[in-house]
């Protein structure tokens, strides 16, 4: 979502990433239900915000309804979403197999942020911009979440392994790709950018 309009703050894509922010609240509630159909619920309104993800923005390109409070609002609405489903997952079932993944994905989301936003302060923010393997990664991480929340097996399914198998493929991706944002950003970070800019008006 980067380019402005003029349609106002209230659009169809704002308004359903806004609703994303409203349901973190609603699942962390609906978590802690001491009810057999909490799971089930859970995991429903944990897609539903995930689907809301992708529909804001299909609908913010497609209506070119795309604005700054979108651009803003989305990303955050996502990590926000993520961080507080993996930390639940955590206190529920606290062993190192589960932790450490988390770890490394939430880590690597609060390293990236302050990247982007370091960048941007400095005008070179579109060198750290999303890539192919940041939309796998999530893609891989919100299906690994579902399958955790879920839990139950389905038709001898193995859920819960299947969740675990894919919580650490998305770490590796988000590895992975955070390695690909540092490289981008490493000219600038470490002084070279400039050091080839002054060379280039030297000449």
């Amino acid at each position: 979502m980067n380019k402005s309009n003029d349609h106002g703050l209230w659009t169809i894509p704002n308004l359903l990433t806004m609703l994303r922010i409203v349901l973190i609240p609603v699942f962390v509630v609906v978590f802690y239900l001491p009810f057999e159909w909490a799971r089930i619920a859970c995991t429903v309104v944990f897609a539903l915000a995930g689907f809301t993800d992708w529909l804001d923005g299909y609908l913010a390109r497609r209506w070119q309804q795309s604005s700054p409070l979108g651009a803003f609002l989305d990303p955050v609405a996502d990590k926000l979403m993520v961080a507080v489903a993996l930390i639940l997952l955590i206190e529920a079932d606290p062993t190192p197999i589960l932790a450490l993944p988390c770890a490394i994905i939430i880590g690597r989301e609060i390293t990236i942020s302050a990247l982007r936003e370091w960048m941007a302060e400095i005008g070179s923010r579109a060198q750290v911009a999303v890539s192919i393997i940041g939309k796998l990664k999530t893609a891989m991480q919100m299906a690994a979440i579902g399958f955790l929340i879920f839990k139950e097996d389905i038709w001898g399914i193995p859920v819960t392994i299947i969740g675990y198998v894919l919580l650490y493929v998305a770490a590796i991706l988000t590895l992975w790709s955070m390695v690909v944002y540092l490289r981008a950003a490493w000219p600038t970070l470490s002084g070279q950018h400039n050091e080839n800019k002054e060379r280039g008006n030297e000449k």
